[in-house]
């Protein structure tokens, strides 16, 4: 089976502002209908990267192309078939939801009946009567991408778009999102730089750092390499008593605590080979089990080593 191209895809992207670079030789690749989590720390260019894409920044070196064209040459037409929420969403407070929804339709020249269906897209019908200056954070962040959705676009690019929420509103955040891509076919571009959220909801990851991309994948390609990082974690009586008896085995290991050892992970045998060689040399087994980084602690990893 042909793998489709790629919605977004940049090509050798760099930018600088003034003599200080921000974005080195991005490859972007954002596959149709994925959920596609653009990850790193606060400065890492993924912001810079977004608005290059929206063509609210040249790409001064490397080229950006929409939907297997090229933005520089068809820029009003492939914009029309996107929608995006930068930043927080700019609103009218003194107008209510439906309002703010409703001047923006009639300005883009849309049909009528998209503001209610926007607005009941994105969970505000019920509240579509009440002053934007009484909605909570949660509630604009949504208006702002019922304003977002009002063209029915194939592709949604999102910066933070969970940043301040509390967790009620995260958790809505996520399943907006995970329906419209789920049930409505979406495309969705989103930066963040908290892996928990992008763990809960992407199918794809890519991970900048410095301006650089440190891993692009599917979310279990990204997963597969912590398999290289697994630790075998012991637990008995003493560490270091089991290092000084059996120093072939344990010389090597980490003393995590005072009970507590820890060496890579090879393989079943080697775990069932130690917990042998522990009870031989008369020392209590507690605990035998083997641990996987945490896609966040894969983030720090790769964003470290990035940074060497």
């Amino acid at each position: 089976m042909l793998t489709p191209p790629p919605l977004v895809e940049t090509r050798g992207l760099s930018f600088s502002y003034g003599k200080r670079p921000i974005l080195h030789d991005v490859n972007l690749h954002v596959p149709p209908a994925s959920i596609y989590g653009f990850l790193g720390p606060n400065g890492a260019g993924k912001s810079t990267t977004l608005r290059i894409l929206l063509g609210l920044l040249p790409a001064p070196a490397g080229s950006v192309q929409l939907f297997g064209h090229d933005l520089a040459q068809h820029r009003l037409p492939l914009l029309g078939r996107v929608g995006a929420l930068i930043e927080m969403p700019s609103l009218y407070d003194h107008l209510n939801g439906f309002e703010n929804v409703e001047a923006t339709r009639r300005l883009r020249g849309l049909p009528r009946h998209r503001t209610a269906e926007v607005l009941t897209l994105v969970g505000l019908s019920a509240d579509a009567h009440r002053p934007v200056r009484a909605y909570s954070l949660g509630m604009r962040q949504r208006l702002g991408l019922a304003l977002a959705l009002l063209p029915d676009p194939d592709l949604l690019i999102l910066d933070e778009p969970t940043n301040g929420l509390d967790p009620q509103g995260i958790t809505e955040m996520r399943a907006l999102l995970l329906r419209l891509q789920q049930e409505h076919g979406k495309t969705i571009l989103l930066s963040s730089h908290l892996i928990s959220e992008i763990e809960r909801m992407a199918t794809h990851v890519g991970v900048i750092q410095q301006g650089r991309l440190a891993f692009q994948g599917t979310v279990r390609e990204l997963q597969r390499q912590q398999s290289g990082r697994a630790q075998v974690v012991i637990e008995t009586d003493d560490a270091e008593r089991c290092r000084n008896l059996l120093p072939l085995e344990f010389g090597a290991a980490r003393v995590l605590a005072t009970g507590t050892l820890a060496l890579p992970y090879q393989s079943p045998e080697q775990m069932a080979y130690l917990a042998q060689e522990l009870v031989s040399a008369g020392q209590p087994l507690y605990s035998l089990r083997c641990e996987q980084p945490s896609l966040e602690q894969t983030f720090l990893h790769l964003t470290e080593a990035t940074a060497l």
